[in-house]
């Protein structure tokens, strides 16, 4: 952004701020007879009551999610956009390494018919959602997702279900309240029952995704962050840098060189070695 485009920017703000300040002073000489518009401006950490969500100084918690009261989330967690984790009236825990993939839902249960208390616990290096090209949208309420467990797109976990160490639930399974999903199973379907036993390579593949997650977040948490200038500087080395047909750049002599802000860390994609530029 140039000279010019910074004043223009800088004149908008404030006649964005003087616009609100008169808007408040008139409605204090109102009085009585104010009717002064409600907004609810979201806030991504919310206390509720006297519980204070917890949240590890590297974990991320994407723009557009909710976290609300008594949630605690450990280091290198992510939690995505969309999702809401509502500890109001009992407790949420998530462990280290664990991503909650796009609009997923967290809640908790007082208790159930026989008194036993019902909280979420989620442990260290859990998937909720497979990374897939429709929604992730899971719904765990008063459960247990033990470490390493897996939990795919659109699965329902009722109250009282304990997914155990390894244990797998299938995109779209529905799992009845109590259930306890043994280590090393998938299970799936509504009713959820069991299908099969996990595979070595599909044991694996639950660590490395929640690897892979772990890194995907830190590439978020920084994008999020940066401010409006950097924005606009990296609009203008994409349109700069943006590639061509190679058989045109040669035609023209042309050897582009993408600048180091737009190239997607390795650690992202582990399997596949950068290409050489042209």
């Amino acid at each position: 952004m140039g000279t010019l485009g910074r004043a223009i920017y800088t004149v908008g703000f404030w006649i964005r701020e003087t616009g609100q300040a008169i808007d408040r002073l008139g409605c204090r000489l109102q009085g009585n007879y104010l009717f002064q518009e409600q907004l609810s401006r979201h806030r991504t950490l919310m206390n509720i009551f006297d519980k204070v969500p917890n949240v590890h100084k590297d974990a991320f918690v994407a723009p557009g999610a909710s976290v609300i009261g008594d949630v605690q989330v450990g280091q290198g967690s992510s939690i995505w956009y969309g999702c809401v984790l509502r500890g109001d009236v009992n407790s949420i825990h998530v462990g280290s390494g664990t991503n909650i993939q796009d609009n997923s839902l967290v809640h908790v249960a007082k208790s159930n018919l026989s008194g036993k208390v019902l909280p979420t616990i989620i442990g260290d290096n859990v998937t909720i959602g497979n990374l897939n090209f429709t929604g992730h949208s899971v719904v765990l309420h008063g459960c247990t997702v033990e470490d390493e467990a897996f939990v795919g797109m659109g699965a329902v976990l009722l109250d009282g279900v304990v997914v155990e160490k390894h244990g797998m639930v299938a995109a779209g399974a529905l799992v009845r309240q109590n259930t306890r999903i043994p280590c090393g199973e998938v299970w799936g379907g509504n009713p959820a029952k069991f299908l099969r036993k996990l595979t070595e390579e599909e044991v694996a593949f639950i660590s490395q995704s929640a690897t892979n997650y772990t890194n995907l977040a830190q590439v978020h948490a920084v994008e999020n962050a940066k401010s409006f200038d950097e924005i606009e500087f990296e609009k203008v080395l994409r349109k700069k840098f943006a590639r061509r047909d190679e058989e045109y750049d040669s035609m023209l002599g042309v050897v582009r060189e993408v600048p180091p802000e737009l190239i997607l860390p390795d650690n992202i994609l582990p399997d596949k070695s950068p290409k050489p530029s042209q």
